[in-house]
């Protein structure tokens, strides 16, 4: 057989959205806008959660912990994706793309974790209201999120050495908004089999294991919910996880529509879209689906403004 030459990549060149330059400035104020949202936004949850006793409950707890690793998973991608918009492309070394791609699949891996605990939160709040206090002390939410920490690592780091001890041929474009795993596969060359059935196996342990977790939880609650005599009663105790199943539809949607599919074809406009509404769109919302939809924290928020005012006037 004749041998075919391949140029290997050092550098790759992120082009996304740079084919429609008059899309440039609005894009760019627009995704400014919304990282800007997701930083007051998240940092102010975390801030009313700790300042305001009655949000001192495990479930705010792993809030808080959410909203601090969507601020990190979104300062992971905007930025860069901002100066991809200004220049018109950029080109980022290997050992970058590879830093992002570690940190992004960290970040998500918490995420996942961190909705499948919440879920897990839910079920001993509904199912088990009485052993609620005692199941989750100071030292199981601790040991929960460290937890998710460590897996996040460990998860992280196999999938970033198996994808990037690949061959990368051809011109490096990455039509792409950051240094994601389906563009990037696109590009390698030569034998890839064993890299790709690692990193498959263990995206299997990080997001349909957290799915599963999160669809058993919440088949418990439902059960649980139905067998409340009055549909006040079942309305009240629904309300307090419909925030959490809003957050787990948007987060898990986008998710499994990108990573658990073919990706054999093209980077498309839609896989673009789709990528824009989990990386930045989805952490700017969690705040406020959080914020909406709960009473408590409505409350705290309009306890904070009251004192903001007092101390203005004084």
């Amino acid at each position: 057989m004749a041998k075919v030459n391949h140029t290997l990549v050092t550098q790759f060149f992120l082009t996304a959205f740079t084919q429609h330059p008059e899309w440039g400035p609005p894009l760019f104020l627009a995704f400014l806008s919304f990282y800007l949202i997701t930083l007051l936004g998240n940092a102010g949850m975390i801030l009313l959660i700790h300042q305001d006793h009655r949000l001192h409950t495990p479930m705010y707890f792993f809030l808080s912990q959410l909203s601090f690793v969507d601020i990190c998973y979104s300062s992971v991608i905007v930025p860069q994706m901002l100066a991809v918009l200004r220049e018109h492309g950029l080109a980022i070394s290997q050992a970058r793309c590879a830093a992002q791609f570690f940190l992004f699949t960290f970040f998500a891996s918490i995420d996942c974790y961190l909705l499948a605990i919440m879920a897990y939160d839910r079920y001993v709040a509904v199912c088990q209201p009485l052993l609620y206090v005692t199941i989750m002390t100071q030292k199981a939410r601790l040991g929960l999120v460290a937890g998710a920490y460590v897996a996040g690592f460990s998860s992280a780091f196999i999938r970033t050495v198996s994808a990037f001890t690949l061959s990368f041929c051809g011109d490096g474009e990455i039509d792409f908004i950051f240094c994601d795993l389906p563009p990037l596969l696109k590009l390698t060359c030569g034998d890839s089999y064993t890299q790709e059935v690692v990193i498959i196996v263990f995206a299997i342990f990080v997001m349909p294991a957290c799915v599963v977790v999160i669809l058993v939880s919440y088949l418990l609650i439902i059960m649980a919910i139905m067998r409340i005599p009055s549909a006040g009663g079942r309305a009240k105790t629904f309300s307090t996880c419909a925030s959490h199943l809003t957050a787990v539809a948007l987060f898990f949607g986008t998710l499994i529509f990108m990573y658990l599919r073919d990706n054999s074809g093209q980077s498309s406009e839609g896989d673009r879209v789709v990528s824009v509404l989990y990386t930045v769109v989805t952490p700017m919302l969690n705040p406020l689906i959080y914020s909406l939809r709960n009473k408590e924290v409505k409350e705290a928020v309009m306890k904070s403004l009251s004192r903001s005012k007092v101390s203005r006037s004084l």
